[in-house]
């Protein structure tokens, strides 16, 4: 059935203040797997450096905090990765290109890397990074790796005895590599490690002899070795070898090691757009330089693409290449796969896929993962993949296909575990989001996003504008079935016996799957405290397929959320590794209060305009016996807040001194709290500075 599209896409207004307005007109077969046309000379891709210094730092600002955002679709719960140490949201920033690294010996422990801007107003960014020793549930950003250092292009690994590797591209366009050893908290630069724009790294965790051994490769552009574009350390990242060339310059491309430790370094030549895997067998040679002994090229049926409307000035997508180390039948398979446009396409982009069973010297015909119609208005962009160490293959993507304006996009889900032979229904597993909201003085969302997977499911950074700026989340995707693991199945069940300060959260186990009653727990939060508390053993009683707990301490009238978890081993390593079932998540609301409400304290003076150079002194007193708690940055106070000390205030006492810039606003919030009463609401006094 031949069908003629066309779909005029509404003008769209970019940070910078042009407009684009782009119709689409396409031909092609209903249900045809790859669309048909007349091949057409693809766009040319960008020459200079894809990340250089533009702005200068953005000028200092008063912070102001929201809540984090945990986001739920359907079963999938992506939590916001880039908060304060109080767990909230900071306004007015921006943050994109996430890249993930999880501990191999203990996957509860992960880190997060980005490029991060303090404020929209200045794409000058540094590189941010957070870390989490629970599961991804919540994270910690302790801040940059360097303050008011201009970094991009962040990617992060882990070796095989859980070490962190974060490398970041500096404004020289040189590399330096940092480490860490404590999961992500803490990072110490150990050396500079030759590099240039958009560069990726990969270490080898087998046990071949060039095991540990780290091999980078990066663009032609934003290179200070003439166009050289390949590196290696045989001692951990301390040092590194002279760069050398790589045959067909192959740019924007990952890379990987087989089972024996051969390197597969993969890319597109930014003036033919002919996609390349390059092979070396001798990179695991310390006492040799590398030789590239096998060059093939990929025909993913479409090209790598800049430029797009979906991300104006960025990437729609990089190539990703992965190898199969699992042992199995589909060992040292290697697969590659991109966001391309189709050939004969002038817009649009599909997931395609390849796959070499001969290390690489052929591939198969390329296959479309994303399986909607055939519509070249839709972007299915940023695709990633991942292999997991039991072979089963993940990837993910941003997709359009259910936006009416062909342009909001959501997280997408497919998997394979027959080496690509077949693949999993398509699986939407965030929410929809804007993705022009939030630039951050640059109309792009960044170039990628990535994922890292084990035998039970797959760890994915990603960004999106939830709350209407660009921000970095962690999702679990757990593939229906759990292939080749077969876990306890649990239900957290909706909350019906509850009070004001206490509630019954009950599991019903569908499949105990070999777990014993030591083995089912909850995890509880609420959205102001995302940090979940942990339930089990003797709290947790289990009877039959019934397991529940009576949890006290709670906040009267406030939502909390919970989850019910199950292992089917006897290792207490908690979290979501091997064997573990995870249940979707429920939510309830606590009674109000009982007790009597404080009333607000007073703030004096209550507002006003004072001068820069005198400031303000203000007081606060509150009902007698009350302890007063309050914040001057506009966040809201709580008992962990400063104290106000003295009250009541005693005549002669001046109170506490404000200031501020010029033109800038301060605001004292302040809370009563008092033994048999509730707190009071807030009260708040804002100040803003004249000269």
């Amino acid at each position: 059935m031949l069908f003629i599209v066309k779909s005029h896409v509404a003008p769209c207004r970019l940070r910078s203040g042009r407009w684009l307005h782009i119709s689409v007109v396409f031909a092609g077969i209903a249900f045809a797997p790859i669309a048909s046309g007349q091949s057409l000379s693809p766009k040319p891709l960008p020459r200079e450096p894809l990340e250089k210094y533009d702005n200068p730092p953005a000028p200092p600002r008063l912070l102001q905090f929201s809540s984090r955002t945990v986001s739920r679709y359907a079963s999938y719960t992506s939590y916001q990765v880039n908060v304060d140490n109080n767990g909230n949201n900071i306004l007015g920033d921006a943050a994109n290109e996430p890249s993930i690294c999880v501990d191999p010996t203990n996957p509860n422990k992960m880190a997060i890397g980005w490029r991060q801007f303090d404020s929209v107003t200045s794409n000058f960014r540094q590189a941010g990074y957070a870390y989490t020793v629970n599961g991804g549930i919540s994270w910690t950003f302790p801040g940059v790796l360097e303050n008011n250092v201009f970094r991009s292009d962040p990617v992060l690994n882990a070796d095989v005895t859980g070490r962190f590797l974060y490398l970041s591209l500096l404004q020289s366009f040189f590399i330096t590599l940092w480490r860490s050893l404590d999961g992500g908290q803490s990072w110490s630069n150990i050396a500079p490690a030759t590099g240039g724009d958009k560069q990726w790294f990969t270490i080898d965790n087998t046990n071949s002899s060039g095991q540990g051994f780290h091999y980078q490769a990066w663009s032609t552009d934003g290179n200070n070795y003439q166009g050289r574009q390949f590196s290696r350390s045989t001692n951990g990242g301390f040092t590194w070898m002279d760069p050398i060339n790589i045959p067909n310059a192959p740019r924007w491309g990952t890379l990987d090691v087989d089972s024996n430790g051969n390197l597969f370094i993969s890319g597109v030549n930014l003036n033919t757009n002919q996609i390349w895997c390059v092979r070396s067998n001798n990179a695991k040679n310390g006492a040799v330089t590398p030789s590239f002994g096998q060059s093939t090229a990929v025909n993913l049926g479409g090209n790598i693409s800049s430029s797009q409307l979906i991300n104006p000035v960025g990437l729609v997508g990089q190539v990703n290449l992965a190898v199969d180390r699992s042992g199995t039948v589909t060992n040292n398979n290697v697969y590659i796969l991109a966001s391309v446009q189709p050939d004969g396409a002038t817009s649009g982009s599909d997931v395609m896929f390849v796959r070499s069973t001969d290390a690489g010297q052929t591939f198969i015909a390329p296959r479309r993962i994303n399986d909607d119609l055939v519509n070249h208005a839709k972007s299915h962009w940023f695709g990633a993949l991942a292999v997991a160490p039991n072979g089963r293959i993940d990837v993910i993507w941003l997709d359009t296909r259910n936006a009416a304006n062909n342009t909001d996009s959501q997280l997408f889900y497919s998997y394979s575990t027959d080496g690509g032979d077949t693949w999993s229904a398509n699986v939407a597993v965030s929410n929809s989001f804007d993705p022009f909201v939030g630039y951050p003085n640059q109309d792009k969302m960044g170039d990628y996003m990535t994922v890292v997977s084990d035998s039970t499911g797959a760890n994915v950074a990603y960004c999106a504008t939830f709350n209407q700026e660009e921000d970095i989340y962690y999702v679990r995707l757990i593939p229906p079935g759990n292939p080749g693991i077969n876990p306890p199945t649990v239900r957290a069940e909706p909350v019906t016996s509850f009070g004001d300060t206490w509630a019954v959260i009950v599991g019903t186990i569908t499949d105990n799957g070999g777990a014993t009653a030591d083995d089912y727990y909850f995890y509880y939060w609420t959205d102001v405290n995302p940090n979940p508390t942990l339930v089990y053993r003797p709290a947790i009683t289990v009877s039959g397929n019934t397991f529940w707990a009576t949890i006290y301490g709670l906040t009267p009238s406030t939502v909390y959320d919970y989850n019910a978890y199950a292992h089917n081993s006897s290792s207490i390593n908690l979290g979501f590794g091997y064997g573990w079932g995870v249940s979707p998540v429920v939510s309830f609301m606590t009674a109000p209060s009982s007790l009597p409400t404080l009333d607000p304290p007073t703030i004096t003076p209550a507002g006003g305009n004072p001068s820069r150079r005198t400031g303000v002194f203000f007081k606060i007193c509150a009902t007698p016996a009350a302890t007063v708690y309050y914040t001057t940055d506009g966040s809201d106070p709580t008992t962990s807040s400063n104290i106000y000390r003295p009250c009541p205030v005693p005549r002669r006492y001046k109170g506490v001194k404000l200031n501020g810039p010029v033109r800038t606003t301060r605001c004292v919030r302040a809370i009563a709290v008092a033994p048999g009463y509730n707190n009071s609401n807030i009260a708040e006094a804002c100040f803003t500075f004249r000269r």
